[in-house]
């Protein structure tokens, strides 16, 4: 999947920015709606996978990182339909 197709903002807003009094309203995309899948499949994922202890713990953290992504990956496909 495309970095660009990402789903859009998860959580937009607006928020006050600057310093010593001088602040302007600006706009706050948030995390992607892909971070946040893959945020989400990741809690399940890490604790499905703390049984198995044939990988070192490194190696379980990058494969779940890689898995969780390739749900989030399938959920903006899914969204799509």
């Amino acid at each position: 999947m495309s970095i660009e197709n990402n789903g859009g903002a998860a959580f937009p807003g607006m928020e006050e920015v600057g310093n010593s009094g001088d602040y302007t309203t600006a706009y706050n995309p948030g995390m992607t709606l892909r971070d946040y899948f893959a945020a989400k499949a990741m809690q399940t994922l890490l604790a499905a996978s703390f049984g198995d202890r044939s990988i070192t713990f490194a190696d379980k953290l990058e494969a779940v990182a890689v898995d969780a992504y390739r749900q989030a990956d399938a959920l903006l496909e899914a969204r799509k339909k």
